[in-house]
């Protein structure tokens, strides 16, 4: 039976606005982010869940207690669901990133083998979110679940669902807070059974919303 999963990027934070990489540090939400997580909350509450999950970093465990508030469900941290290590990158304003020019010429190719020295390559963050994929759906058979994550791994989820490489650019936007349907079954791009039902809902965020950096 098919599994469908609403994934949802967390609210703003302080960081998302000074477009200052997050990485792994964790930043909560903002105001503007937890009214976003309201609104998301509102718009996804015409929908039933039978489990929500979150990545374990602040600003996504924020916003998933707002739509588990809503429906009632407790909130199950999956760490898998975190946002990209950005290694030396982390806590960096973005438009700074060219004074590390080898560094920030691979971040912008996105090198499939650069890691930011400690940090994180891009194939590492697909493999576990497909690791995190895996796990949702085999204890969810059937069912439709909600997880609040990181636009890094929502990048991931796109391109699997799309059936895009994970190293041409970004061509599709990830807004904090916007509702983006995935379902999972035995048929799809590539035999991974998986397809985007439909992405980048958020309308309920037209006065609230902002774009922002990872």
């Amino acid at each position: 039976m098919a599994t469908r999963i609403c994934f949802i990027r967390h609210g703003e934070t302080d960081w998302n606005v000074d477009k200052r990489i997050q990485g792994h540090i964790d930043i909560p939400l903002n105001e503007t982010g937890r009214s976003q997580a309201v609104a998301m909350a509102f718009n996804a509450g015409h929908h039933s869940f039978s489990a929500i999950y979150s990545s374990d970093l602040i600003r996504a465990f924020e916003t998933a207690q707002v739509l588990a508030k809503r429906e009632s469900v407790p909130v199950t941290k999956l760490p898998q669901l975190r946002e990209r290590h950005y290694g030396f990158f982390e806590g960096q304003v973005k438009d700074d990133l060219h004074q590390h020019p080898e560094a920030y010429a691979k971040y912008k190719a996105r090198d499939l083998e650069y890691d930011f020295e400690t940090g994180e390559t891009i194939p590492a963050l697909a493999a576990r979110v497909d690791d995190a994929v895996h796990q949702m759906v085999s204890h969810h058979d059937g069912e439709t679940i909600a997880a609040v994550t990181h636009a890094g791994v929502l990048d991931i989820l796109y391109r699997r669902a799309t059936g895009r490489p994970l190293h041409t650019p970004r061509d599709f936007t990830i807004p904090n807070c916007a509702l983006n349907w995935f379902v999972f079954d035995n048929h799809g791009p590539g035999g991974k059974g998986w397809h985007v039902e439909a992405w980048d809902d958020h309308h309920h965020l037209k006065q609230v919303i902002k774009d922002s950096v990872e």
